[in-house]
């Protein structure tokens, strides 16, 4: 049983039936699909488009095909396409033709449409949780090394010192960001697409905004041909999930860098290493590198998808049965990247003694040095080149800056007093003491704002599971 054939002679060609068909991956899109027909169905009978007892028989019907597909019973059978129609030949067979009468006053163009919309509204939340879960897992690091000092970095050279909760603080800030971005396509994706029939609507006096409030969405659609044509709200989210997934690469690769010999900061633990097959000694952070080469997937279901759309013409073209496969491994990768992130931050221990020294090594407070000459009158451009001058003396004396005696520092500059030797790590750090600085002060504030933060989102996708629940349900 197809959905279409009337007009056909010949039956597709096995190839055809092959090549076109979705239901080796549009399968996990079963429970939508039963739970939007469900809605479709209820409305049906409300209005009088079909029988009360029908509808009823129908409901009854679709409910035990979604038990069947828990139990993982219904088998895919290419002749039937995809997950439609195997939904709706499967319930001719447990009630008969009266399942024929389901399709009334909708298409598989608004049906899709539909279902990956219930797919992503559900796919997102479970995304955000995914993230804050990510975020407490930072905030419990910094939290327990707000004491330490680290090295900060440009151009991957040393630079100045920071506390590695300063650090840790900065990558919450990234999944605040994604977490709004999420939370703003989130509206947009729950939209009502079901009534616009294949491109122009239904000849059927349905009731689009009870089916809405049945299935939680706040909107329906207001143009039919966009509604059907529209797949903005995958591309949002893989846009979203781009960025994330470039957010985790970049913590990745300082987990890489950091664990190697060569740094020696951060130590993993073994439930998140492996070994390797012929050099018994080595310890490899894959589980980060894995991560960092994962973000190319993600990228280019994106960059495919905005090909896919680029050139369509309205409404609907078969071109989009592409989507579904780019966002299914898309939210899969992104889900286990999230999550295996935040297991591998938990294992984490740091080396407290190596990212003091090497927080303070490489003439990483010679800017420090220059404010204490712009404290003194000193113009920063000039201070900026004595302090050239006091750094290539070290040099030559191959001492650091503490240990330059003073006498070297006077005959640089007359404005250097014996308490430029007492510039330090932490003095560096908590002369940052601004909104944003990596003093100790700012990062504990910094740090209980980052957690009040999360539990804010963490509130909103609380309230809004509790808003779906009192919606239909399977």
């Amino acid at each position: 049983m197809r959905l279409w054939g009337g007009r056909f002679e010949a039956e597709p060609d096995r190839l055809v039936q092959e090549f076109t068909q979705s239901i080796d991956f549009d399968r996990r899109l079963f429970p939508f699909d039963i739970l939007g027909s469900i809605a479709h169905c209820r409305m049906l009978a409300r209005q009088g488009i079909i029988e009360t007892a029908e509808a009823a028989r129908i409901e009854g019907g679709l409910r035990q095909i979604a038990e069947e597909v828990q139990r993982g019973e219904i088998v895919a059978n290419h002749a039937l396409e995809d997950v439609h129609t195997h939904v709706e030949a499967r319930l001719r067979e447990i009630i008969g033709p009266v399942a024929g009468k389901l399709h009334t006053a909708r298409s598989r163009n608004d049906q899709v449409a539909l279902d990956l919309r219930l797919f992503l509204r559900t796919t997102t939340l479970e995304t955000l949780e995914a993230i804050t879960s990510l975020q407490t897992a930072l905030h419990e690091r910094a939290a327990e090394w707000r004491e330490v000092v680290a090295p900060g970095y440009t151009h991957v050279q040393r630079a100045q010192p920071v506390l590695l909760a300063h650090h840790l603080l900065a990558y919450h800030e990234m999944l605040s960001r994604d977490i709004g971005r999420f939370k703003d396509a989130y509206p947009r994706m729950s939209v009502l697409p079901l009534g616009s029939g294949a491109l122009a609507g239904v000849p059927y006096p349905i009731d689009r905004a009870y089916v809405a409030e049945l299935l939680g969405f706040p909107a329906i659609s207001r143009n039919s041909m966009d509604a059907v044509g529209d797949r903005d709200f995958v591309v949002e989210y893989l846009a979203a999930a781009s960025l994330t997934m470039a957010h985790l690469s970049r913590l990745a690769e300082e987990v890489v860098l950091w664990t190697s010999s060569e740094f020696g900061y951060l130590q993993l633990s073994d439930s998140y290493t492996t070994g390797s097959s012929i050099m018994p000694q080595k310890k490899n952070s894959d589980v980060a590198e894995l991560v960092r080469g994962k973000v190319g997937r993600v990228y280019g279901h994106l960059t495919g998808l905005l090909v896919t759309i680029k050139g369509l013409p309205l409404a609907y073209n078969r071109d989009l049965q592409e989507d579904k496969e780019a966002l299914f491994d898309a939210v899969d990768t992104l889900l286990a990247s999230v999550t295996v992130t935040a297991g591998m931050l938990r294992s984490a221990r740091v080396n407290p003694e190596r990212l003091a020294a090497a927080a303070g090594a490489g003439f990483s407070l010679a800017t420090d040095v220059a404010d204490y000459l712009v404290n003194r009158g000193v113009p920063f451009r000039e201070a900026h080149h004595l302090v050239g001058q006091v750094v290539q003396r070290c040099q030559a004396l191959d001492c650091d800056l503490a240990g330059l005696p003073l006498a070297e520092y006077r005959q640089i500059s007359p404005h250097f007093e014996a308490n430029v030797l007492a510039i330090d790590v932490w003095t560096s750090i908590n002369a940052r003491d601004i909104p944003g600085g990596t003093a100790a002060s700012r990062v504990a504030a910094a740090l209980i704002d980052a957690r009040e933060e999360t539990r804010g989102f963490s509130t909103w996708l609380a309230q809004e599971r509790e808003r779906l629940s009192g919606c239909l349900s399977l």
